[in-house]
């Protein structure tokens, strides 16, 4: 009978034990550490960081295809301007770093009076009123377009133009351009 007594008392104990380590204790306040809180913000910052850099790259690249698509726009409507009149709108606006000034060439694409060859957006202009002729032609990126006719002759021929937009850099080789 001891036997029985001794195993069945080991199992008591061990019951004890169990329950004790098993059940919450009421004296313990339930919450968060602060470490668990610092780490949990620290990936919440990590991820927000991830997202923001993901936006800005989509948005450059989203700025560049607009710039590409204005580009050919008005590429094609300089073409009409030059079968109308016989030649390419005269003038030179080299400037690309500052907005510059391009008006002539809106003056010439979009005039108050005669064949419209370009519909100007609000966007691509210094003010809301896309049909001001004295305000010059920007890109996605608020840099004025660069034109020049006569072309370079080492870029695109002596009877052609350059049309280009700087694309948000100062390198020439990320230039958006249509030669």
């Amino acid at each position: 009978m001891d036997s029985v007594f001794h195993l069945s008392s080991i199992l008591a104990k061990s019951y004890d034990k169990n329950m004790r380590t098993t059940t919450p204790r009421t004296s313990r306040l339930l919450g968060f550490t602060l470490i668990e809180l610092l780490v949990v913000i620290a990936v919440i910052g990590i991820l927000a960081g991830l997202v923001l850099q993901t936006a800005g790259y989509a948005q450059k690249k989203g700025a560049r295809s607009r710039a590409e698509a204005e580009i050919a726009a008005l590429s094609a409507a300089l073409e009409n301007y030059k079968s109308d009149n016989g030649g390419y709108p005269d003038g030179t606006n080299t400037n690309t770093t500052d907005s510059g000034n391009n008006a002539f060439l809106r003056a010439k694409l979009a005039p108050k009076n005669g064949k419209i060859y370009f519909e100007f957006s609000k966007k691509m202009g210094t003010n809301s009123d896309a049909s001001e002729t004295n305000q010059s032609i920007l890109d996605p990126f608020g840099k004025a377009y660069g034109y020049q006719y006569p072309g370079d002759t080492n870029r695109s021929g002596p009877n052609f133009f350059d049309l280009w937009s700087s694309g948000g850099s100062t390198s020439t080789n990320q230039w958006i351009k249509n030669w």
